[in-house]
């Protein structure tokens, strides 16, 4: 069965993209031996995942020589040591967006299908050639985002995009880097409140964690098993299991019984099928 390609995507820059994209790949691949895993990294001219993941000194190739034809698909992929049914594809700092068409990304993921279970597509910010190239083979879509008003924003016109899309894509929602305290003060956007705008699915909410920083300069994705007293770490190892079909309710960021959002969650389990 062909591999299903998952749009990590946002609209605004800065609200966690390529964290959340790092973080729940790590996770289904340790969830499951059996599930391999394949991320993109579309920023072509700049490159993140692979700091996220601590495989910066190990890539030779990218993106751009795999359409260019200067290397076979398998050479650029860069194996994660710590899983090895988890890879990466990273993107080109030395060429910008305009390397790659539409048309090529869609080729290259119908040969990345053959070879992995998932594939996890690190959209660049904004809605220009790199967010067109990035969808072009996008099953799903992930819209990423804080509960800023200009986030949130941004993200409905992702949703607009997404929506009037010739191809059918399913769009979810995680909601990043919410403070409990200040939701409860009114100084930040409630969950509700970021759901009421932008009408899709919730999929997960993670909270603010100060040891992202820590895990982003060692290269350690939060949620990894040696991460387990992270609760960002665990929101993105239950935003995993969700993608999977596995209940899993909501974390208690407020103090409160969150067991409410384990209905909505029920409606994931035929999001990703393996087999």
């Amino acid at each position: 069965m062909p591999g299903k390609t998952i749009l990590f995507t946002s609209g605004k820059g800065g609200v966690g993209k390529t964290t959340s994209t790092a973080n729940i790949a790590v996770a289904l691949a340790a969830q499951d031996p059996n599930i391999n895993v394949c991320m993109i990294d579309m920023d072509i001219g700049l490159r993140n995942l692979d700091i996220q993941l601590g495989l910066e000194n190990r890539i030779v190739y990218n993106l751009v020589d795999v359409v260019e034809g200067a290397c076979k698909t398998k050479q650029a992929l860069v194996k994660d040591k710590r899983l090895p049914n988890l890879a990466l594809l990273p993107a080109a700092q030395t060429r910008d967006k305009s390397a790659v068409t539409p048309e090529q990304m869609v080729s290259l993921i119908d040969e990345l299908r053959e070879m992995f279970d998932l594939i996890l597509i690190d959209s660049p910010a904004g809605i220009e050639q790199g967010f067109h190239n990035s969808v072009a083979a996008a099953d799903e879509a992930i819209i990423i985002t804080t509960a800023e008003m200009s986030a949130v924003r941004d993200a409905d016109r992702v949703i607009g995009l997404l929506e009037a899309y010739p191809r059918k894509i399913n769009c979810w929602l995680l909601i990043n880097r919410l403070r409990a305290s200040m939701v409860k003060s009114n100084d930040m956007m409630s969950v509700d409140d970021v759901m009421e705008i932008l009408g899709i699915k919730l999929l997960g909410v993670i909270p603010e964690d100060e040891k992202i920083i820590v895990s982003t300069n060692k290269g350690e994705p939060l949620s990894l098993a040696v991460n387990k007293t992270s609760g960002a770490g665990q929101a993105f190892r239950n935003v995993a299991l969700r993608l999977t079909g596995v209940e899993v309710p909501l974390m208690d960021i407020f103090g409160e019984n969150q067991n409410i959002f384990v209905k909505q969650f029920k409606k994931l389990k035929s999001l990703i099928k393996f087999g």
